[in-house]
C-alpha cells in the first residue's frame, strides 16, 4: 500500500469514528479537520501516486465527507437532532463497509516493489522488434505475413540517471492480462504504477568488454514482463538478458505501430482431441517457439556486429550463450539448446516437447520443479497405477494416462541423458508452478487460492534467483558452482533429487 493511499484510508476511517463523538461542538471541528486533511491526501495521491479503480469508493467518500463536514457547520444542533437514528446507523454501516471493502482491494492488489536485484551492477534495459523474413506466421494474421518478435533486454549499465523503467510500460495490455485469469478489465491496471529497477536508454556499463548472453522464454500465455526481477538480476551480475515475448503464445504483445496481437496458439488444443493429436500439437508450436530463440540469436549476432543499432554492439560474448525459461519457455530451452551456439541451458517446471525428435541433449542443463511438478514426476518413477476411481476424478481415461506415463518415461530418460553431461535435478518446497514467474508478487490471493505455493514470494525468487546465477555462473564464467555440488544449509528449501533419474 503506498503511503497517501494508506494516509487516505486512515482519514475516512477517523472520520467514521468521530461520527460517534456526542459533543456536537467537538465533532464538527475534528469533522472539518479530518475531512480537510484527506482531501489534502486525496489531491497529493492523484498527482504524486496516480488513481487506482480499486479506489473510487474511497475517493468518493473523501469528496463526501469534506461536504458534509463543510454542510456542518451551517446545520442547527436541533436539526441534527431530528434527523433519523436508523438511517444515521444505516449510512454509518454503508460507510463502515465501504472502506473494509477498500481495504481488501488495497491488500489483494498491492502497488508492491519489485525484489531489488542482488548484483553490484546497475542495470538497463532496451526493447527490439525483429521481423524474419524466412518464416511465415501461422498463428496470425500479421501486417507483413512474416513472424514478428519483440524482445526486451536488460544488461549491466552505467550509473542511471532519472526514473525507473516501469514494470509493464505497455499498458493497454493489462486489460488482456485480467482476461487471461478470468477476471474485469481494470483488476490489474494497478501494475502500471509498479517500478522495475532498469534504466531505459541507459550505456552499457564499462565493467568489462563483454558479457556472455541468456535468451529467455515466457511459458504459454505469460508475457516477457513476468520474468523482470529474474533478468534484473541476472544483469546485475553481468550478463545481458533478452526475454522472448513468443507472439500469439503471450497473453498480449504490443508492437511498435501500436497493433496488440493476443494469444491464438490455445487454438491448438481441445478436450475433444485424443492424446497423440494434442501431443503433436504441442511439438508443432514447440518447434514455432525453438525457431524463435534461433532466430533471436541470429539477431543477436546482427547487434553484436552493428548491423543493427544498440548500445549493445560489440559488448555481446558470443562465445557463451546460456537460455533459460519456464514451462513450455522452459521446454524451449531444453530444445533450443540442441543449437551448438547455446552452451547451457534451465528449464523452469517444464516438461519436455519434441522427445522422440531428437537423441538425448549433452550439455549442461539444470531442472528446478515446483514440488507439485515434482510429485507427479515421482509417481511415473514410481510406476503408480491409478484406480478407475482416481481417473473419474482426474477426468481422464486410461488410455489418456497410459499415454502420458509413456512420454513422462522417455522425458524422464532425456533429463537423466542431459543431467550426465553436467548438471541437476531439483525441486523447491511449498512452491507451485508460477512461483517461478512474477505474477507470485501482484496478488497474495494467488498464495491463498493455491495458484503460487506456500512459500513466501520473496523467499521463492531469491532461491530460484541464487541457482540460477550459480548455475550460469559455472558455465559462463567459469566461476561459483557452489550450489551445484549439494544440499545448502542456507537453502533448506531446495530438494536435489538427482540420483532418482
Amino acid at each position: 500500500m503506498r503511503l497517501f493511499e494508506m494516509l487516505l484510508l486512515f482519514s475516512s476511517a477517523c472520520w467514521l469514528a468521530l461520527l460517534f463523538i456526542f459533543n456536537q461542538r467537538i465533532r464538527r471541528s475534528a469533522l472539518l479537520l479530518t475531512s480537510g486533511a484527506g482531501s489534502i491526501f486525496l489531491v497529493i495521491h492523484f498527482f504524486v501516486e496516480g488513481y487506482r479503480v480499486q479506489l473510487l469508493f474511497l475517493y468518493g467518500f473523501t469528496i463526501l465527507m469534506l461536504m458534509l463536514s463543510l454542510i456542518d457547520v451551517f446545520i442547527t444542533p436541533k436539526t441534527v437532532r431530528t434527523a433519523s437514528r436508523i438511517r444515521r446507523v444505516l449510512v454509518r454501516l454503508f460507510i463502515m463497509i465501504g472502506l473494509i471493502v477498500t481495504a481488501c482491494f488495497l491488500y489483494v492488489f498491492p502497488v508492491f516493489d519489485l525484489p531489488a536485484p542482488t548484483g553490484e551492477l546497475k542495470v538497463g534495459t532496451q526493447v527490439f522488434h525483429f521481423v524474419d523474413p524466412n518464416r511465415e506466421e501461422t498463428f496470425g494474421k500479421p501486417a507483413t505475413g512474416k513472424r514478428e518478435l519483440m524482445v526486451q533486454v536488460w544488461f549491466p549499465a552505467q550509473a542511471g540517471t532519472g526514473k525507473y523503467a516501469p514494470f509493464i510500460p505497455d499498458t493497454r495490455i493489462l486489460r488482456y492480462m485480467a482476461a487471461n485469469y478470468g477476471l474485469p478489465g481494470f483488476t490489474f491496471q494497478h501494475l502500471k504504477y509498479v517500478s522495475s529497477h532498469a534504466y531505459s536508454g541507459a550505456e552499457v556499463s564499462s565493467a568489462q568488454t563483454s558479457y556472455p548472453l541468456i535468451l529467455a522464454n515466457p511459458g504459454f500465455g505469460s508475457s516477457r514482463f513476468l520474468h523482470t526481477s529474474q533478468a534484473e538480476n541476472l544483469a546485475s551480475h553481468g550478463y545481458i538478458v533478452a526475454v522472448i515475448d513468443h507472439t500469439y503464445n503471450t497473453f498480449a504483445t504490443e508492437f511498435p505501430d501500436g497493433r496488440i496481437t493476443t494469444s491464438t496458439t490455445n487454438d491448438l488444443f481441445s478436450p475433444d482431441h485424443d492424446y497423440r493429436t494434442e501431443s503433436g500439437n504441442r511439438d508443432k508450436l514447440g518447434k514455432v517457439l525453438t525457431g524463435d530463440v534461433a532466430f533471436a540469436l541470429d539477431q543477436f549476432e546482427l547487434i553484436q556486429s552493428g548491423q543493427i543499432p544498440s548500445h549493445l554492439k560489440g559488448r555481446i560474448d558470443l562465445g557463451h550463450v546460456g537460455v533459460f525459461g519456464h514451462s513450455i519457455g522452459g521446454a524451449t530451452a531444453y530444445d533450443a539448446s540442441y543449437d551448438p551456439r547455446i552452451a547451457v541451458g534451465i528449464d523452469l517446471d517444464g516438461g519436455l516437447y519434441r522427445l522422440r525428435e531428437r537423441e538425448g541433449l549433452r550439455k549442461p542443463f539444470l531442472f528446478i520443479n515446483s514440488e507439485s511438478e515434482f510429485e507427479r514426476l515421482k509417481l511415473v518413477m514410481d510406476n503408480r497405477v491409478y484406480t478407475d476411481a482416481e481417473l473419474n476424478r482426474m477426468g481422464n481415461t486410461r488410455e489418456w494416462m497410459d499415454q502420458v506415463t509413456e512420454d513422462k518415461k522417455l522425458e524422464l530418460e532425456r533429463m537423466r541423458e542431459t543431467v550426465a553431461a553436467g548438471g541437476q535435478f531439483l525441486y523447491i518446497d511449498n512452491t507451485e508452478h508460477l512461483n517461478f514467474t512474477d505474477v507470485q508478487f501482484i496478488s497474495p490471493i494467488f498464495k491463498m487460492l493455491g495458484i503460487t505455493g506456500k512459500v513466501a514470494p520473496e523467499r521463492a525468487n531469491s532461491v530460484i534467483n541464487a541457482y540460477m546465477l550459480d548455475f550460469f555462473d559455472m558455465y559462463l564464467k567459469n566461476q561459483g558452482g557452489i550450489l551445484m555440488k549439494g544440499p545448502d544449509s542456507r537453502f533448506p528449501e531446495v530438494k536435489f533429487v538427482t540420483s532418482l533419474l
